[in-house]
Protein backbone atom coordinates (compact mmCIF):
# COMPACT_ATOMS: atom_id res chain seq x y z
CA UNK A 1 0.00 0.00 0.00
CA UNK A 2 1.47 3.28 -0.67
CA UNK A 3 1.90 6.02 1.74
CA UNK A 4 -0.63 8.82 1.85
CA UNK A 5 0.83 12.00 1.24
CA UNK A 6 0.86 14.99 4.19
CA UNK A 7 -1.69 17.44 1.42
CA UNK A 8 -3.84 14.71 1.21
CA UNK A 9 -4.48 14.39 5.12
CA UNK A 10 -5.26 17.97 5.21
CA UNK A 11 -7.40 17.80 2.44
CA UNK A 12 -9.94 14.97 3.51
CA UNK A 13 -9.72 16.65 7.26
CA UNK A 14 -11.07 19.77 5.51
CA UNK A 15 -13.62 17.91 3.99
CA UNK A 16 -15.11 16.24 7.30
CA UNK A 17 -17.64 17.82 9.08
CA UNK A 18 -17.14 19.76 12.66
CA UNK A 19 -19.38 19.40 15.51
CA UNK A 20 -23.09 20.32 14.68
CA UNK A 21 -24.39 23.40 16.80
CA UNK A 22 -27.93 23.50 18.51
CA UNK A 23 -29.49 26.76 17.06
CA UNK A 24 -30.77 29.41 19.44
CA UNK A 25 -34.62 28.52 18.73
CA UNK A 26 -34.03 25.15 19.79
CA UNK A 27 -32.45 25.96 23.34
CA UNK A 28 -35.20 28.58 24.00
CA UNK A 29 -38.00 26.43 23.43
CA UNK A 30 -36.62 23.75 25.85
CA UNK A 31 -35.90 26.34 28.36
CA UNK A 32 -39.76 27.36 27.83
CA UNK A 33 -40.88 24.02 28.15
CA UNK A 34 -38.86 23.10 31.40
CA UNK A 35 -40.22 26.41 33.25
CA UNK A 36 -43.71 25.89 32.49
CA UNK A 37 -43.04 22.25 33.72
CA UNK A 38 -41.83 23.86 37.20
CA UNK A 39 -44.51 26.49 37.16
CA UNK A 40 -47.22 23.57 36.66
CA UNK A 41 -45.50 21.79 39.48
CA UNK A 42 -45.38 24.47 41.60
CA UNK A 43 -49.23 25.77 41.36
CA UNK A 44 -49.90 21.96 41.70
CA UNK A 45 -48.32 21.73 44.69
CA UNK A 46 -50.15 24.89 46.06
CA UNK A 47 -53.47 23.81 45.18
CA UNK A 48 -52.99 20.78 47.20
CA UNK A 49 -51.40 22.18 50.04
CA UNK A 50 -53.87 24.39 50.56
CA UNK A 51 -56.53 22.29 50.26
CA UNK A 52 -54.76 19.93 52.74
CA UNK A 53 -54.79 22.41 55.30
CA UNK A 54 -58.27 24.16 54.95
CA UNK A 55 -59.41 20.51 55.40
CA UNK A 56 -57.43 20.37 58.25
CA UNK A 57 -58.69 23.59 59.66
CA UNK A 58 -62.55 22.62 59.19
CA UNK A 59 -61.79 19.60 60.89
CA UNK A 60 -60.53 21.26 64.07
CA UNK A 61 -63.22 23.92 63.64
CA UNK A 62 -65.31 21.12 63.64
CA UNK A 63 -64.04 19.03 66.45
CA UNK A 64 -63.66 22.21 68.20
CA UNK A 65 -67.72 23.44 67.74
CA UNK A 66 -68.63 19.47 68.91
CA UNK A 67 -66.23 19.57 72.11
CA UNK A 68 -67.51 23.01 73.02
CA UNK A 69 -70.98 21.61 72.32
CA UNK A 70 -70.79 18.18 74.65
CA UNK A 71 -68.65 21.20 77.17
CA UNK A 72 -71.67 23.00 77.31
CA UNK A 73 -74.16 20.01 77.35
CA UNK A 74 -71.94 19.54 80.97
CA UNK A 75 -71.95 22.66 81.69
CA UNK A 76 -75.88 22.86 81.32
CA UNK A 77 -76.78 19.87 83.97
CA UNK A 78 -77.21 20.94 87.14
CA UNK A 79 -74.04 20.26 89.50
CA UNK A 80 -75.56 20.36 92.92
CA UNK A 81 -78.76 18.86 94.85
CA UNK A 82 -80.39 20.38 97.75
CA UNK A 83 -82.60 17.78 99.86
CA UNK A 84 -84.75 19.71 102.03
CA UNK A 85 -85.56 17.17 105.03
CA UNK A 86 -87.93 17.58 107.30
CA UNK A 87 -84.69 18.58 109.81
CA UNK A 88 -83.13 21.14 107.44
CA UNK A 89 -81.46 21.39 104.18
CA UNK A 90 -78.43 18.97 102.70
CA UNK A 91 -76.53 20.21 99.88
CA UNK A 92 -74.71 17.82 98.05
CA UNK A 93 -72.10 17.85 95.33
CA UNK A 94 -73.30 15.47 92.26
CA UNK A 95 -70.02 13.32 90.75
CA UNK A 96 -71.31 13.98 86.95
CA UNK A 97 -67.65 12.58 85.36
CA UNK A 98 -67.18 9.33 88.24
CA UNK A 99 -71.19 8.17 87.42
CA UNK A 100 -72.63 10.38 84.87
CA UNK A 101 -75.83 8.03 83.78
CA UNK A 102 -76.66 7.63 87.64
CA UNK A 103 -76.83 11.19 87.73
CA UNK A 104 -78.88 11.88 85.03
CA UNK A 105 -80.90 9.38 86.77
CA UNK A 106 -81.19 11.05 89.43
CA UNK A 107 -81.98 14.26 88.17
CA UNK A 108 -84.52 13.36 86.23
CA UNK A 109 -86.25 11.73 89.20
CA UNK A 110 -85.56 14.95 91.00
CA UNK A 111 -87.98 16.38 87.91
CA UNK A 112 -90.35 14.14 88.31
CA UNK A 113 -90.65 14.86 92.10
CA UNK A 114 -90.43 11.23 92.77
CA UNK A 115 -88.49 12.10 96.01
CA UNK A 116 -91.33 14.46 97.56
CA UNK A 117 -92.39 12.93 100.65
CA UNK A 118 -89.83 10.15 100.53
CA UNK A 119 -89.22 8.97 104.52
CA UNK A 120 -85.97 7.69 105.42
CA UNK A 121 -86.85 4.44 106.94
CA UNK A 122 -83.67 3.06 107.83
CA UNK A 123 -81.12 4.81 110.25
CA UNK A 124 -78.43 2.76 111.40
CA UNK A 125 -76.04 5.08 113.64
CA UNK A 126 -72.60 4.78 112.53
CA UNK A 127 -73.35 3.22 109.32
CA UNK A 128 -76.21 5.18 106.84
CA UNK A 129 -78.89 6.67 106.56
CA UNK A 130 -82.04 5.26 103.22
CA UNK A 131 -84.73 5.93 101.59
CA UNK A 132 -86.98 3.28 100.13
CA UNK A 133 -86.48 4.83 96.84
CA UNK A 134 -88.05 6.45 93.70
CA UNK A 135 -91.32 3.79 92.28
CA UNK A 136 -89.87 3.91 88.90
CA UNK A 137 -88.14 1.20 87.72
CA UNK A 138 -84.48 1.75 86.04
CA UNK A 139 -81.59 -0.79 85.34
CA UNK A 140 -78.34 -0.67 85.82
CA UNK A 141 -77.05 -2.93 83.19
CA UNK A 142 -74.60 -1.24 80.43
CA UNK A 143 -74.80 1.74 82.44
CA UNK A 144 -71.08 3.78 83.08
CA UNK A 145 -69.65 4.69 86.66
CA UNK A 146 -66.39 4.51 88.75
CA UNK A 147 -66.10 2.57 91.86
CA UNK A 148 -64.92 4.92 94.84
CA UNK A 149 -64.39 4.33 98.17
CA UNK A 150 -67.48 5.20 100.65
CA UNK A 151 -66.40 7.74 103.25
CA UNK A 152 -68.89 9.31 105.47
CA UNK A 153 -71.40 11.63 104.00
CA UNK A 154 -71.17 10.12 100.77
CA UNK A 155 -75.13 9.93 98.57
CA UNK A 156 -75.28 6.81 96.56
CA UNK A 157 -77.81 4.16 95.82
CA UNK A 158 -77.96 0.10 95.77
CA UNK A 159 -76.71 -1.91 92.57
CA UNK A 160 -79.52 -4.37 93.27
CA UNK A 161 -79.81 -6.97 90.90
CA UNK A 162 -78.53 -4.19 87.87
CA UNK A 163 -82.22 -4.50 86.42
CA UNK A 164 -85.61 -3.54 87.25
CA UNK A 165 -84.38 -1.82 90.70
CA UNK A 166 -85.92 1.07 92.52
CA UNK A 167 -83.44 3.73 92.75
CA UNK A 168 -82.84 4.20 96.71
CA UNK A 169 -81.34 6.43 98.67
CA UNK A 170 -78.16 6.02 100.86
CA UNK A 171 -76.30 8.84 102.68
CA UNK A 172 -73.48 7.22 104.24
CA UNK A 173 -72.12 9.03 108.00
CA UNK A 174 -68.87 6.85 108.35
CA UNK A 175 -66.47 5.13 106.08
CA UNK A 176 -67.78 1.80 105.16
CA UNK A 177 -65.47 -0.24 102.98
CA UNK A 178 -67.85 -3.18 102.82
CA UNK A 179 -70.48 -1.40 101.10
CA UNK A 180 -67.75 -0.80 98.15
CA UNK A 181 -69.24 -3.69 96.01
CA UNK A 182 -73.02 -2.65 97.28
CA UNK A 183 -73.77 0.81 96.19
CA UNK A 184 -72.60 3.10 93.72
CA UNK A 185 -71.71 7.08 95.15
CA UNK A 186 -72.52 9.58 92.71
CA UNK A 187 -72.11 12.29 95.50
CA UNK A 188 -70.82 14.01 98.35
CA UNK A 189 -72.43 16.24 101.33
CA UNK A 190 -70.65 19.24 101.01
CA UNK A 191 -73.19 21.06 103.21
CA UNK A 192 -75.45 20.60 105.81
CA UNK A 193 -72.93 16.91 107.44
CA UNK A 194 -74.81 18.50 110.95
CA UNK A 195 -78.51 17.34 110.05
CA UNK A 196 -77.35 14.29 108.11
CA UNK A 197 -75.88 13.47 111.62
CA UNK A 198 -79.34 14.77 113.66
CA UNK A 199 -80.87 12.56 111.25
CA UNK A 200 -78.51 9.36 112.76
CA UNK A 201 -79.38 10.33 116.38
CA UNK A 202 -82.78 10.07 116.15
CA UNK A 203 -84.47 7.40 117.79
CA UNK A 204 -84.93 3.94 116.41
CA UNK A 205 -86.85 0.37 116.80
CA UNK A 206 -85.12 -3.09 116.38
CA UNK A 207 -85.43 -2.77 113.11
CA UNK A 208 -83.72 0.48 112.46
CA UNK A 209 -86.51 2.13 111.23
CA UNK A 210 -87.28 5.49 113.07
CA UNK A 211 -90.04 5.93 115.61
CA UNK A 212 -90.61 9.40 114.74
CA UNK A 213 -91.21 10.08 110.55
CA UNK A 214 -88.24 12.05 109.16
CA UNK A 215 -88.62 12.55 105.23
CA UNK A 216 -87.42 14.38 102.41
CA UNK A 217 -89.93 17.35 101.47
CA UNK A 218 -88.36 18.43 98.24
CA UNK A 219 -85.26 18.23 96.14
CA UNK A 220 -83.73 21.39 93.96
CA UNK A 221 -81.26 21.01 91.68
CA UNK A 222 -78.63 23.82 91.19
CA UNK A 223 -75.79 24.83 88.77
CA UNK A 224 -72.47 24.65 89.04
CA UNK A 225 -71.08 28.31 90.79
Amino acid sequence: MGMIKPQALLQQSKRKKGPSRISATTIIFYTLTLVMLVFILFVTYRHWSNRTRLQQERYISVSEDENTSVESKKSDLPGYAVVITSKGSIIVELYKESAPEVVDEFIDLCQKGHFKGMLFHQVIKHYVIQGPGATEDWNLLGKKYASMRHEAFMLGTSKGKYFNKVFDLFITTAPIPDLNEKLIVFGRVIKGQDIVQEIEEVDTDEHYQPKVSIGILDVALKQLE
